[in-house]
């Protein structure tokens, strides 16, 4: 009998690599830099970060060709389904839904809480920030600049004295250029018919390719969470909340009440059971929230919300991309909306009601006109500029802010998981029984099952009667 080596469950080994990577950074955290002006790092923060960046970029080089191949996949799997119009329309009003729910929450605690009132920090700190958003870039961030969804972007070394001393060009993809190409190719390999029917087959196949390599990156997800969070610790610290700890309160406040109120509750209302939700998603979220991103950990949040929570593929496929761009409860409602409260307090500005209507709406429909772009400093900058706001309390905040998007994205990531699940129920397309079993160790049961049979196969085969047994889950 030749067996596996069983290890613990993945939930298991993201929580593992979560406390270990805590402990390393605190250790890189109390070495400190190499240097006395803090400019260097020391060795052990240097591999956490490579650690950390080498598996977000990972998961970010298999990005671009999941979403198209797994875009086009769907929209020729709409022949099949009856509502496709209704499934698109309930998705985009549940998104406009529980944006507005969360922003409530995000003025509410901002008005408790007076943030700005209650900080240390001075005006003479502000600074203007180098990325500002506008209601234009949802336009030109919409309209594919080529058929890959592909820019590039070069970055200046200067000296002292201003000279140019070297370059750093880097490539990016814009997702939601690439979500309308997948989205326009594969309505027209619908209206192609039959001529479709190769391309539609080599699709399905690099999907099926795209797929494995997919899990093979996932799987190294608890080394990557070691140094991610290890990284932050280590480069961040502690001490900077400080200064701004009632800012950072309010928004952890606000981000657990959206997570752990808003959505039971949401759940509850559509007769679903919340611990079904919370298993399901929960790796999905834990990785977001040491990621720090919505891209990176898009993957993982379509794996869990077909596999685990049991909504089907087809509707999965289109929806979660989507929200990944466009949902973003954390960085584009609760975090705008207190912040904005937070500059007004400092710069001694009274908000109107007006104003906080406009907070609203930019929450609820702004996320769009950021899609093609990230980070919610844009999300940020365009609720300012849309109130009038001085633009350079943004800079105020800068310090804290890798330490409040762990929290952020991983709200975000829960709401993309939670509303197709929830207009999947609506429409009775939802596997309820699937839902009601979710549970994070299910994550790689395909996977394993079929290499168990290729391996079984293979020994047929060759003669040999040794048996291979997957690992227990």
């Amino acid at each position: 009998m030749k067996r596996r080596l069983r290890f613990p469950s993945f939930s298991v080994q993201i929580l593992l690599g979560l406390a270990l990577g805590i402990a390393l950074g605190g250790i890189a955290l109390a070495i400190g830099p190499q240097d006395a002006d803090g400019e260097v790092p020391n060795g052990l923060t240097t591999t956490l970060a490579t650690i950390g960046s080498s598996f977000v970029t990972l998961l970010k080089a298999i990005v671009p060709p999941l979403i198209f191949t797994a875009i086009v996949a769907s929209i020729a799997n709409l022949r099949t389904v009856t509502n496709a119009a209704r499934l698109a329309g309930q998705t985009l009003l549940w998104f406009a839904i529980t944006a507005a729910i969360s922003v409530a929450v995000g003025i509410g605690l901002g008005l408790i809480f007076q943030p700005g009132n209650r900080a240390s920090v001075s005006i003479d700190d502000a600074s203007e920030v180098g990325h500002t958003g506008s209601w234009l870039d949802f336009l030109t961030g919409i309209i594919p600049g080529n058929v890959l969804g592909l820019g590039a972007g070069t970055d200046l070394d200067t000296a002292a004295d201003g000279a140019v001393t070297g370059a750093t060009t880097s490539i990016n993809f814009n997702v939601l250029q690439i979500l309308v190409v997948a989205l326009v190719i594969g309505i027209a390999a619908l209206k192609s018919g039959s001529k479709a029917d190769p391309f539609l087959a080599f699709n399905r196949s690099a999907l099926a390719i795209i797929q494995k390599v997919l899990w093979w990156i996932i799987r190294l997800a608890p080394l990557g969470t070691l140094g991610l969070i290890g990284n932050a610790i280590a480069t961040y610290g502690w001490s900077s909340l400080s200064s701004l700890a009632w800012f950072a309160v309010a928004i952890y406040v606000g981000l657990a009440i959206v997570l752990f109120i808003e959505y039971p509750v949401l759940l509850r209302a559509n007769g679903l059971k919340v611990m079904s939700y919370f298993r399901g998603a929960w790796p999905a979220i834990q990785l977001a929230f040491v990621s720090r991103s919505s891209i990176g950990t898009l993957p993982v949040t379509e794996r869990v919300t077909e596999r685990n929570l049991g909504v089907p593929r087809e509707y999965a496929s289109f929806a979660v991309p989507l929200a990944a761009t466009t949902k973003m409860d954390g960085c584009a409602s609760i975090y705008p909306a207190i912040s904005a409260i937070f500059v007004a307090e400092i710069f001694g500005i009274n908000l109107s009601i007006t104003d906080y209507l406009l907070i609203a709406f930019v929450s609820v429909v702004g996320s769009a006109a950021t899609a093609g772009l990230t980070g919610a400093v844009v999300m940020l900058t365009l609720t300012l500029s849309t109130l009038g706001l001085p633009l350079a309390g943004v800079g105020l905040l800068l310090a804290i802010d890798p330490i409040l998007d762990m929290g952020r994205t991983a709200v975000n990531v829960a709401g993309q998981a939670l509303i197709p699940t929830i207009v999947a129920k609506r429409e009775g397309i939802l596997d309820i029984e699937q839902y009601e079993a979710a549970s994070a160790e299910d994550l790689f049961a395909d996977d394993e099952a079929a290499d168990v049979t290729s391996t079984t196969e293979e020994a047929a085969a060759s003669g040999t009667h040794e048996r291979e047994l997957a690992p227990a889950r």
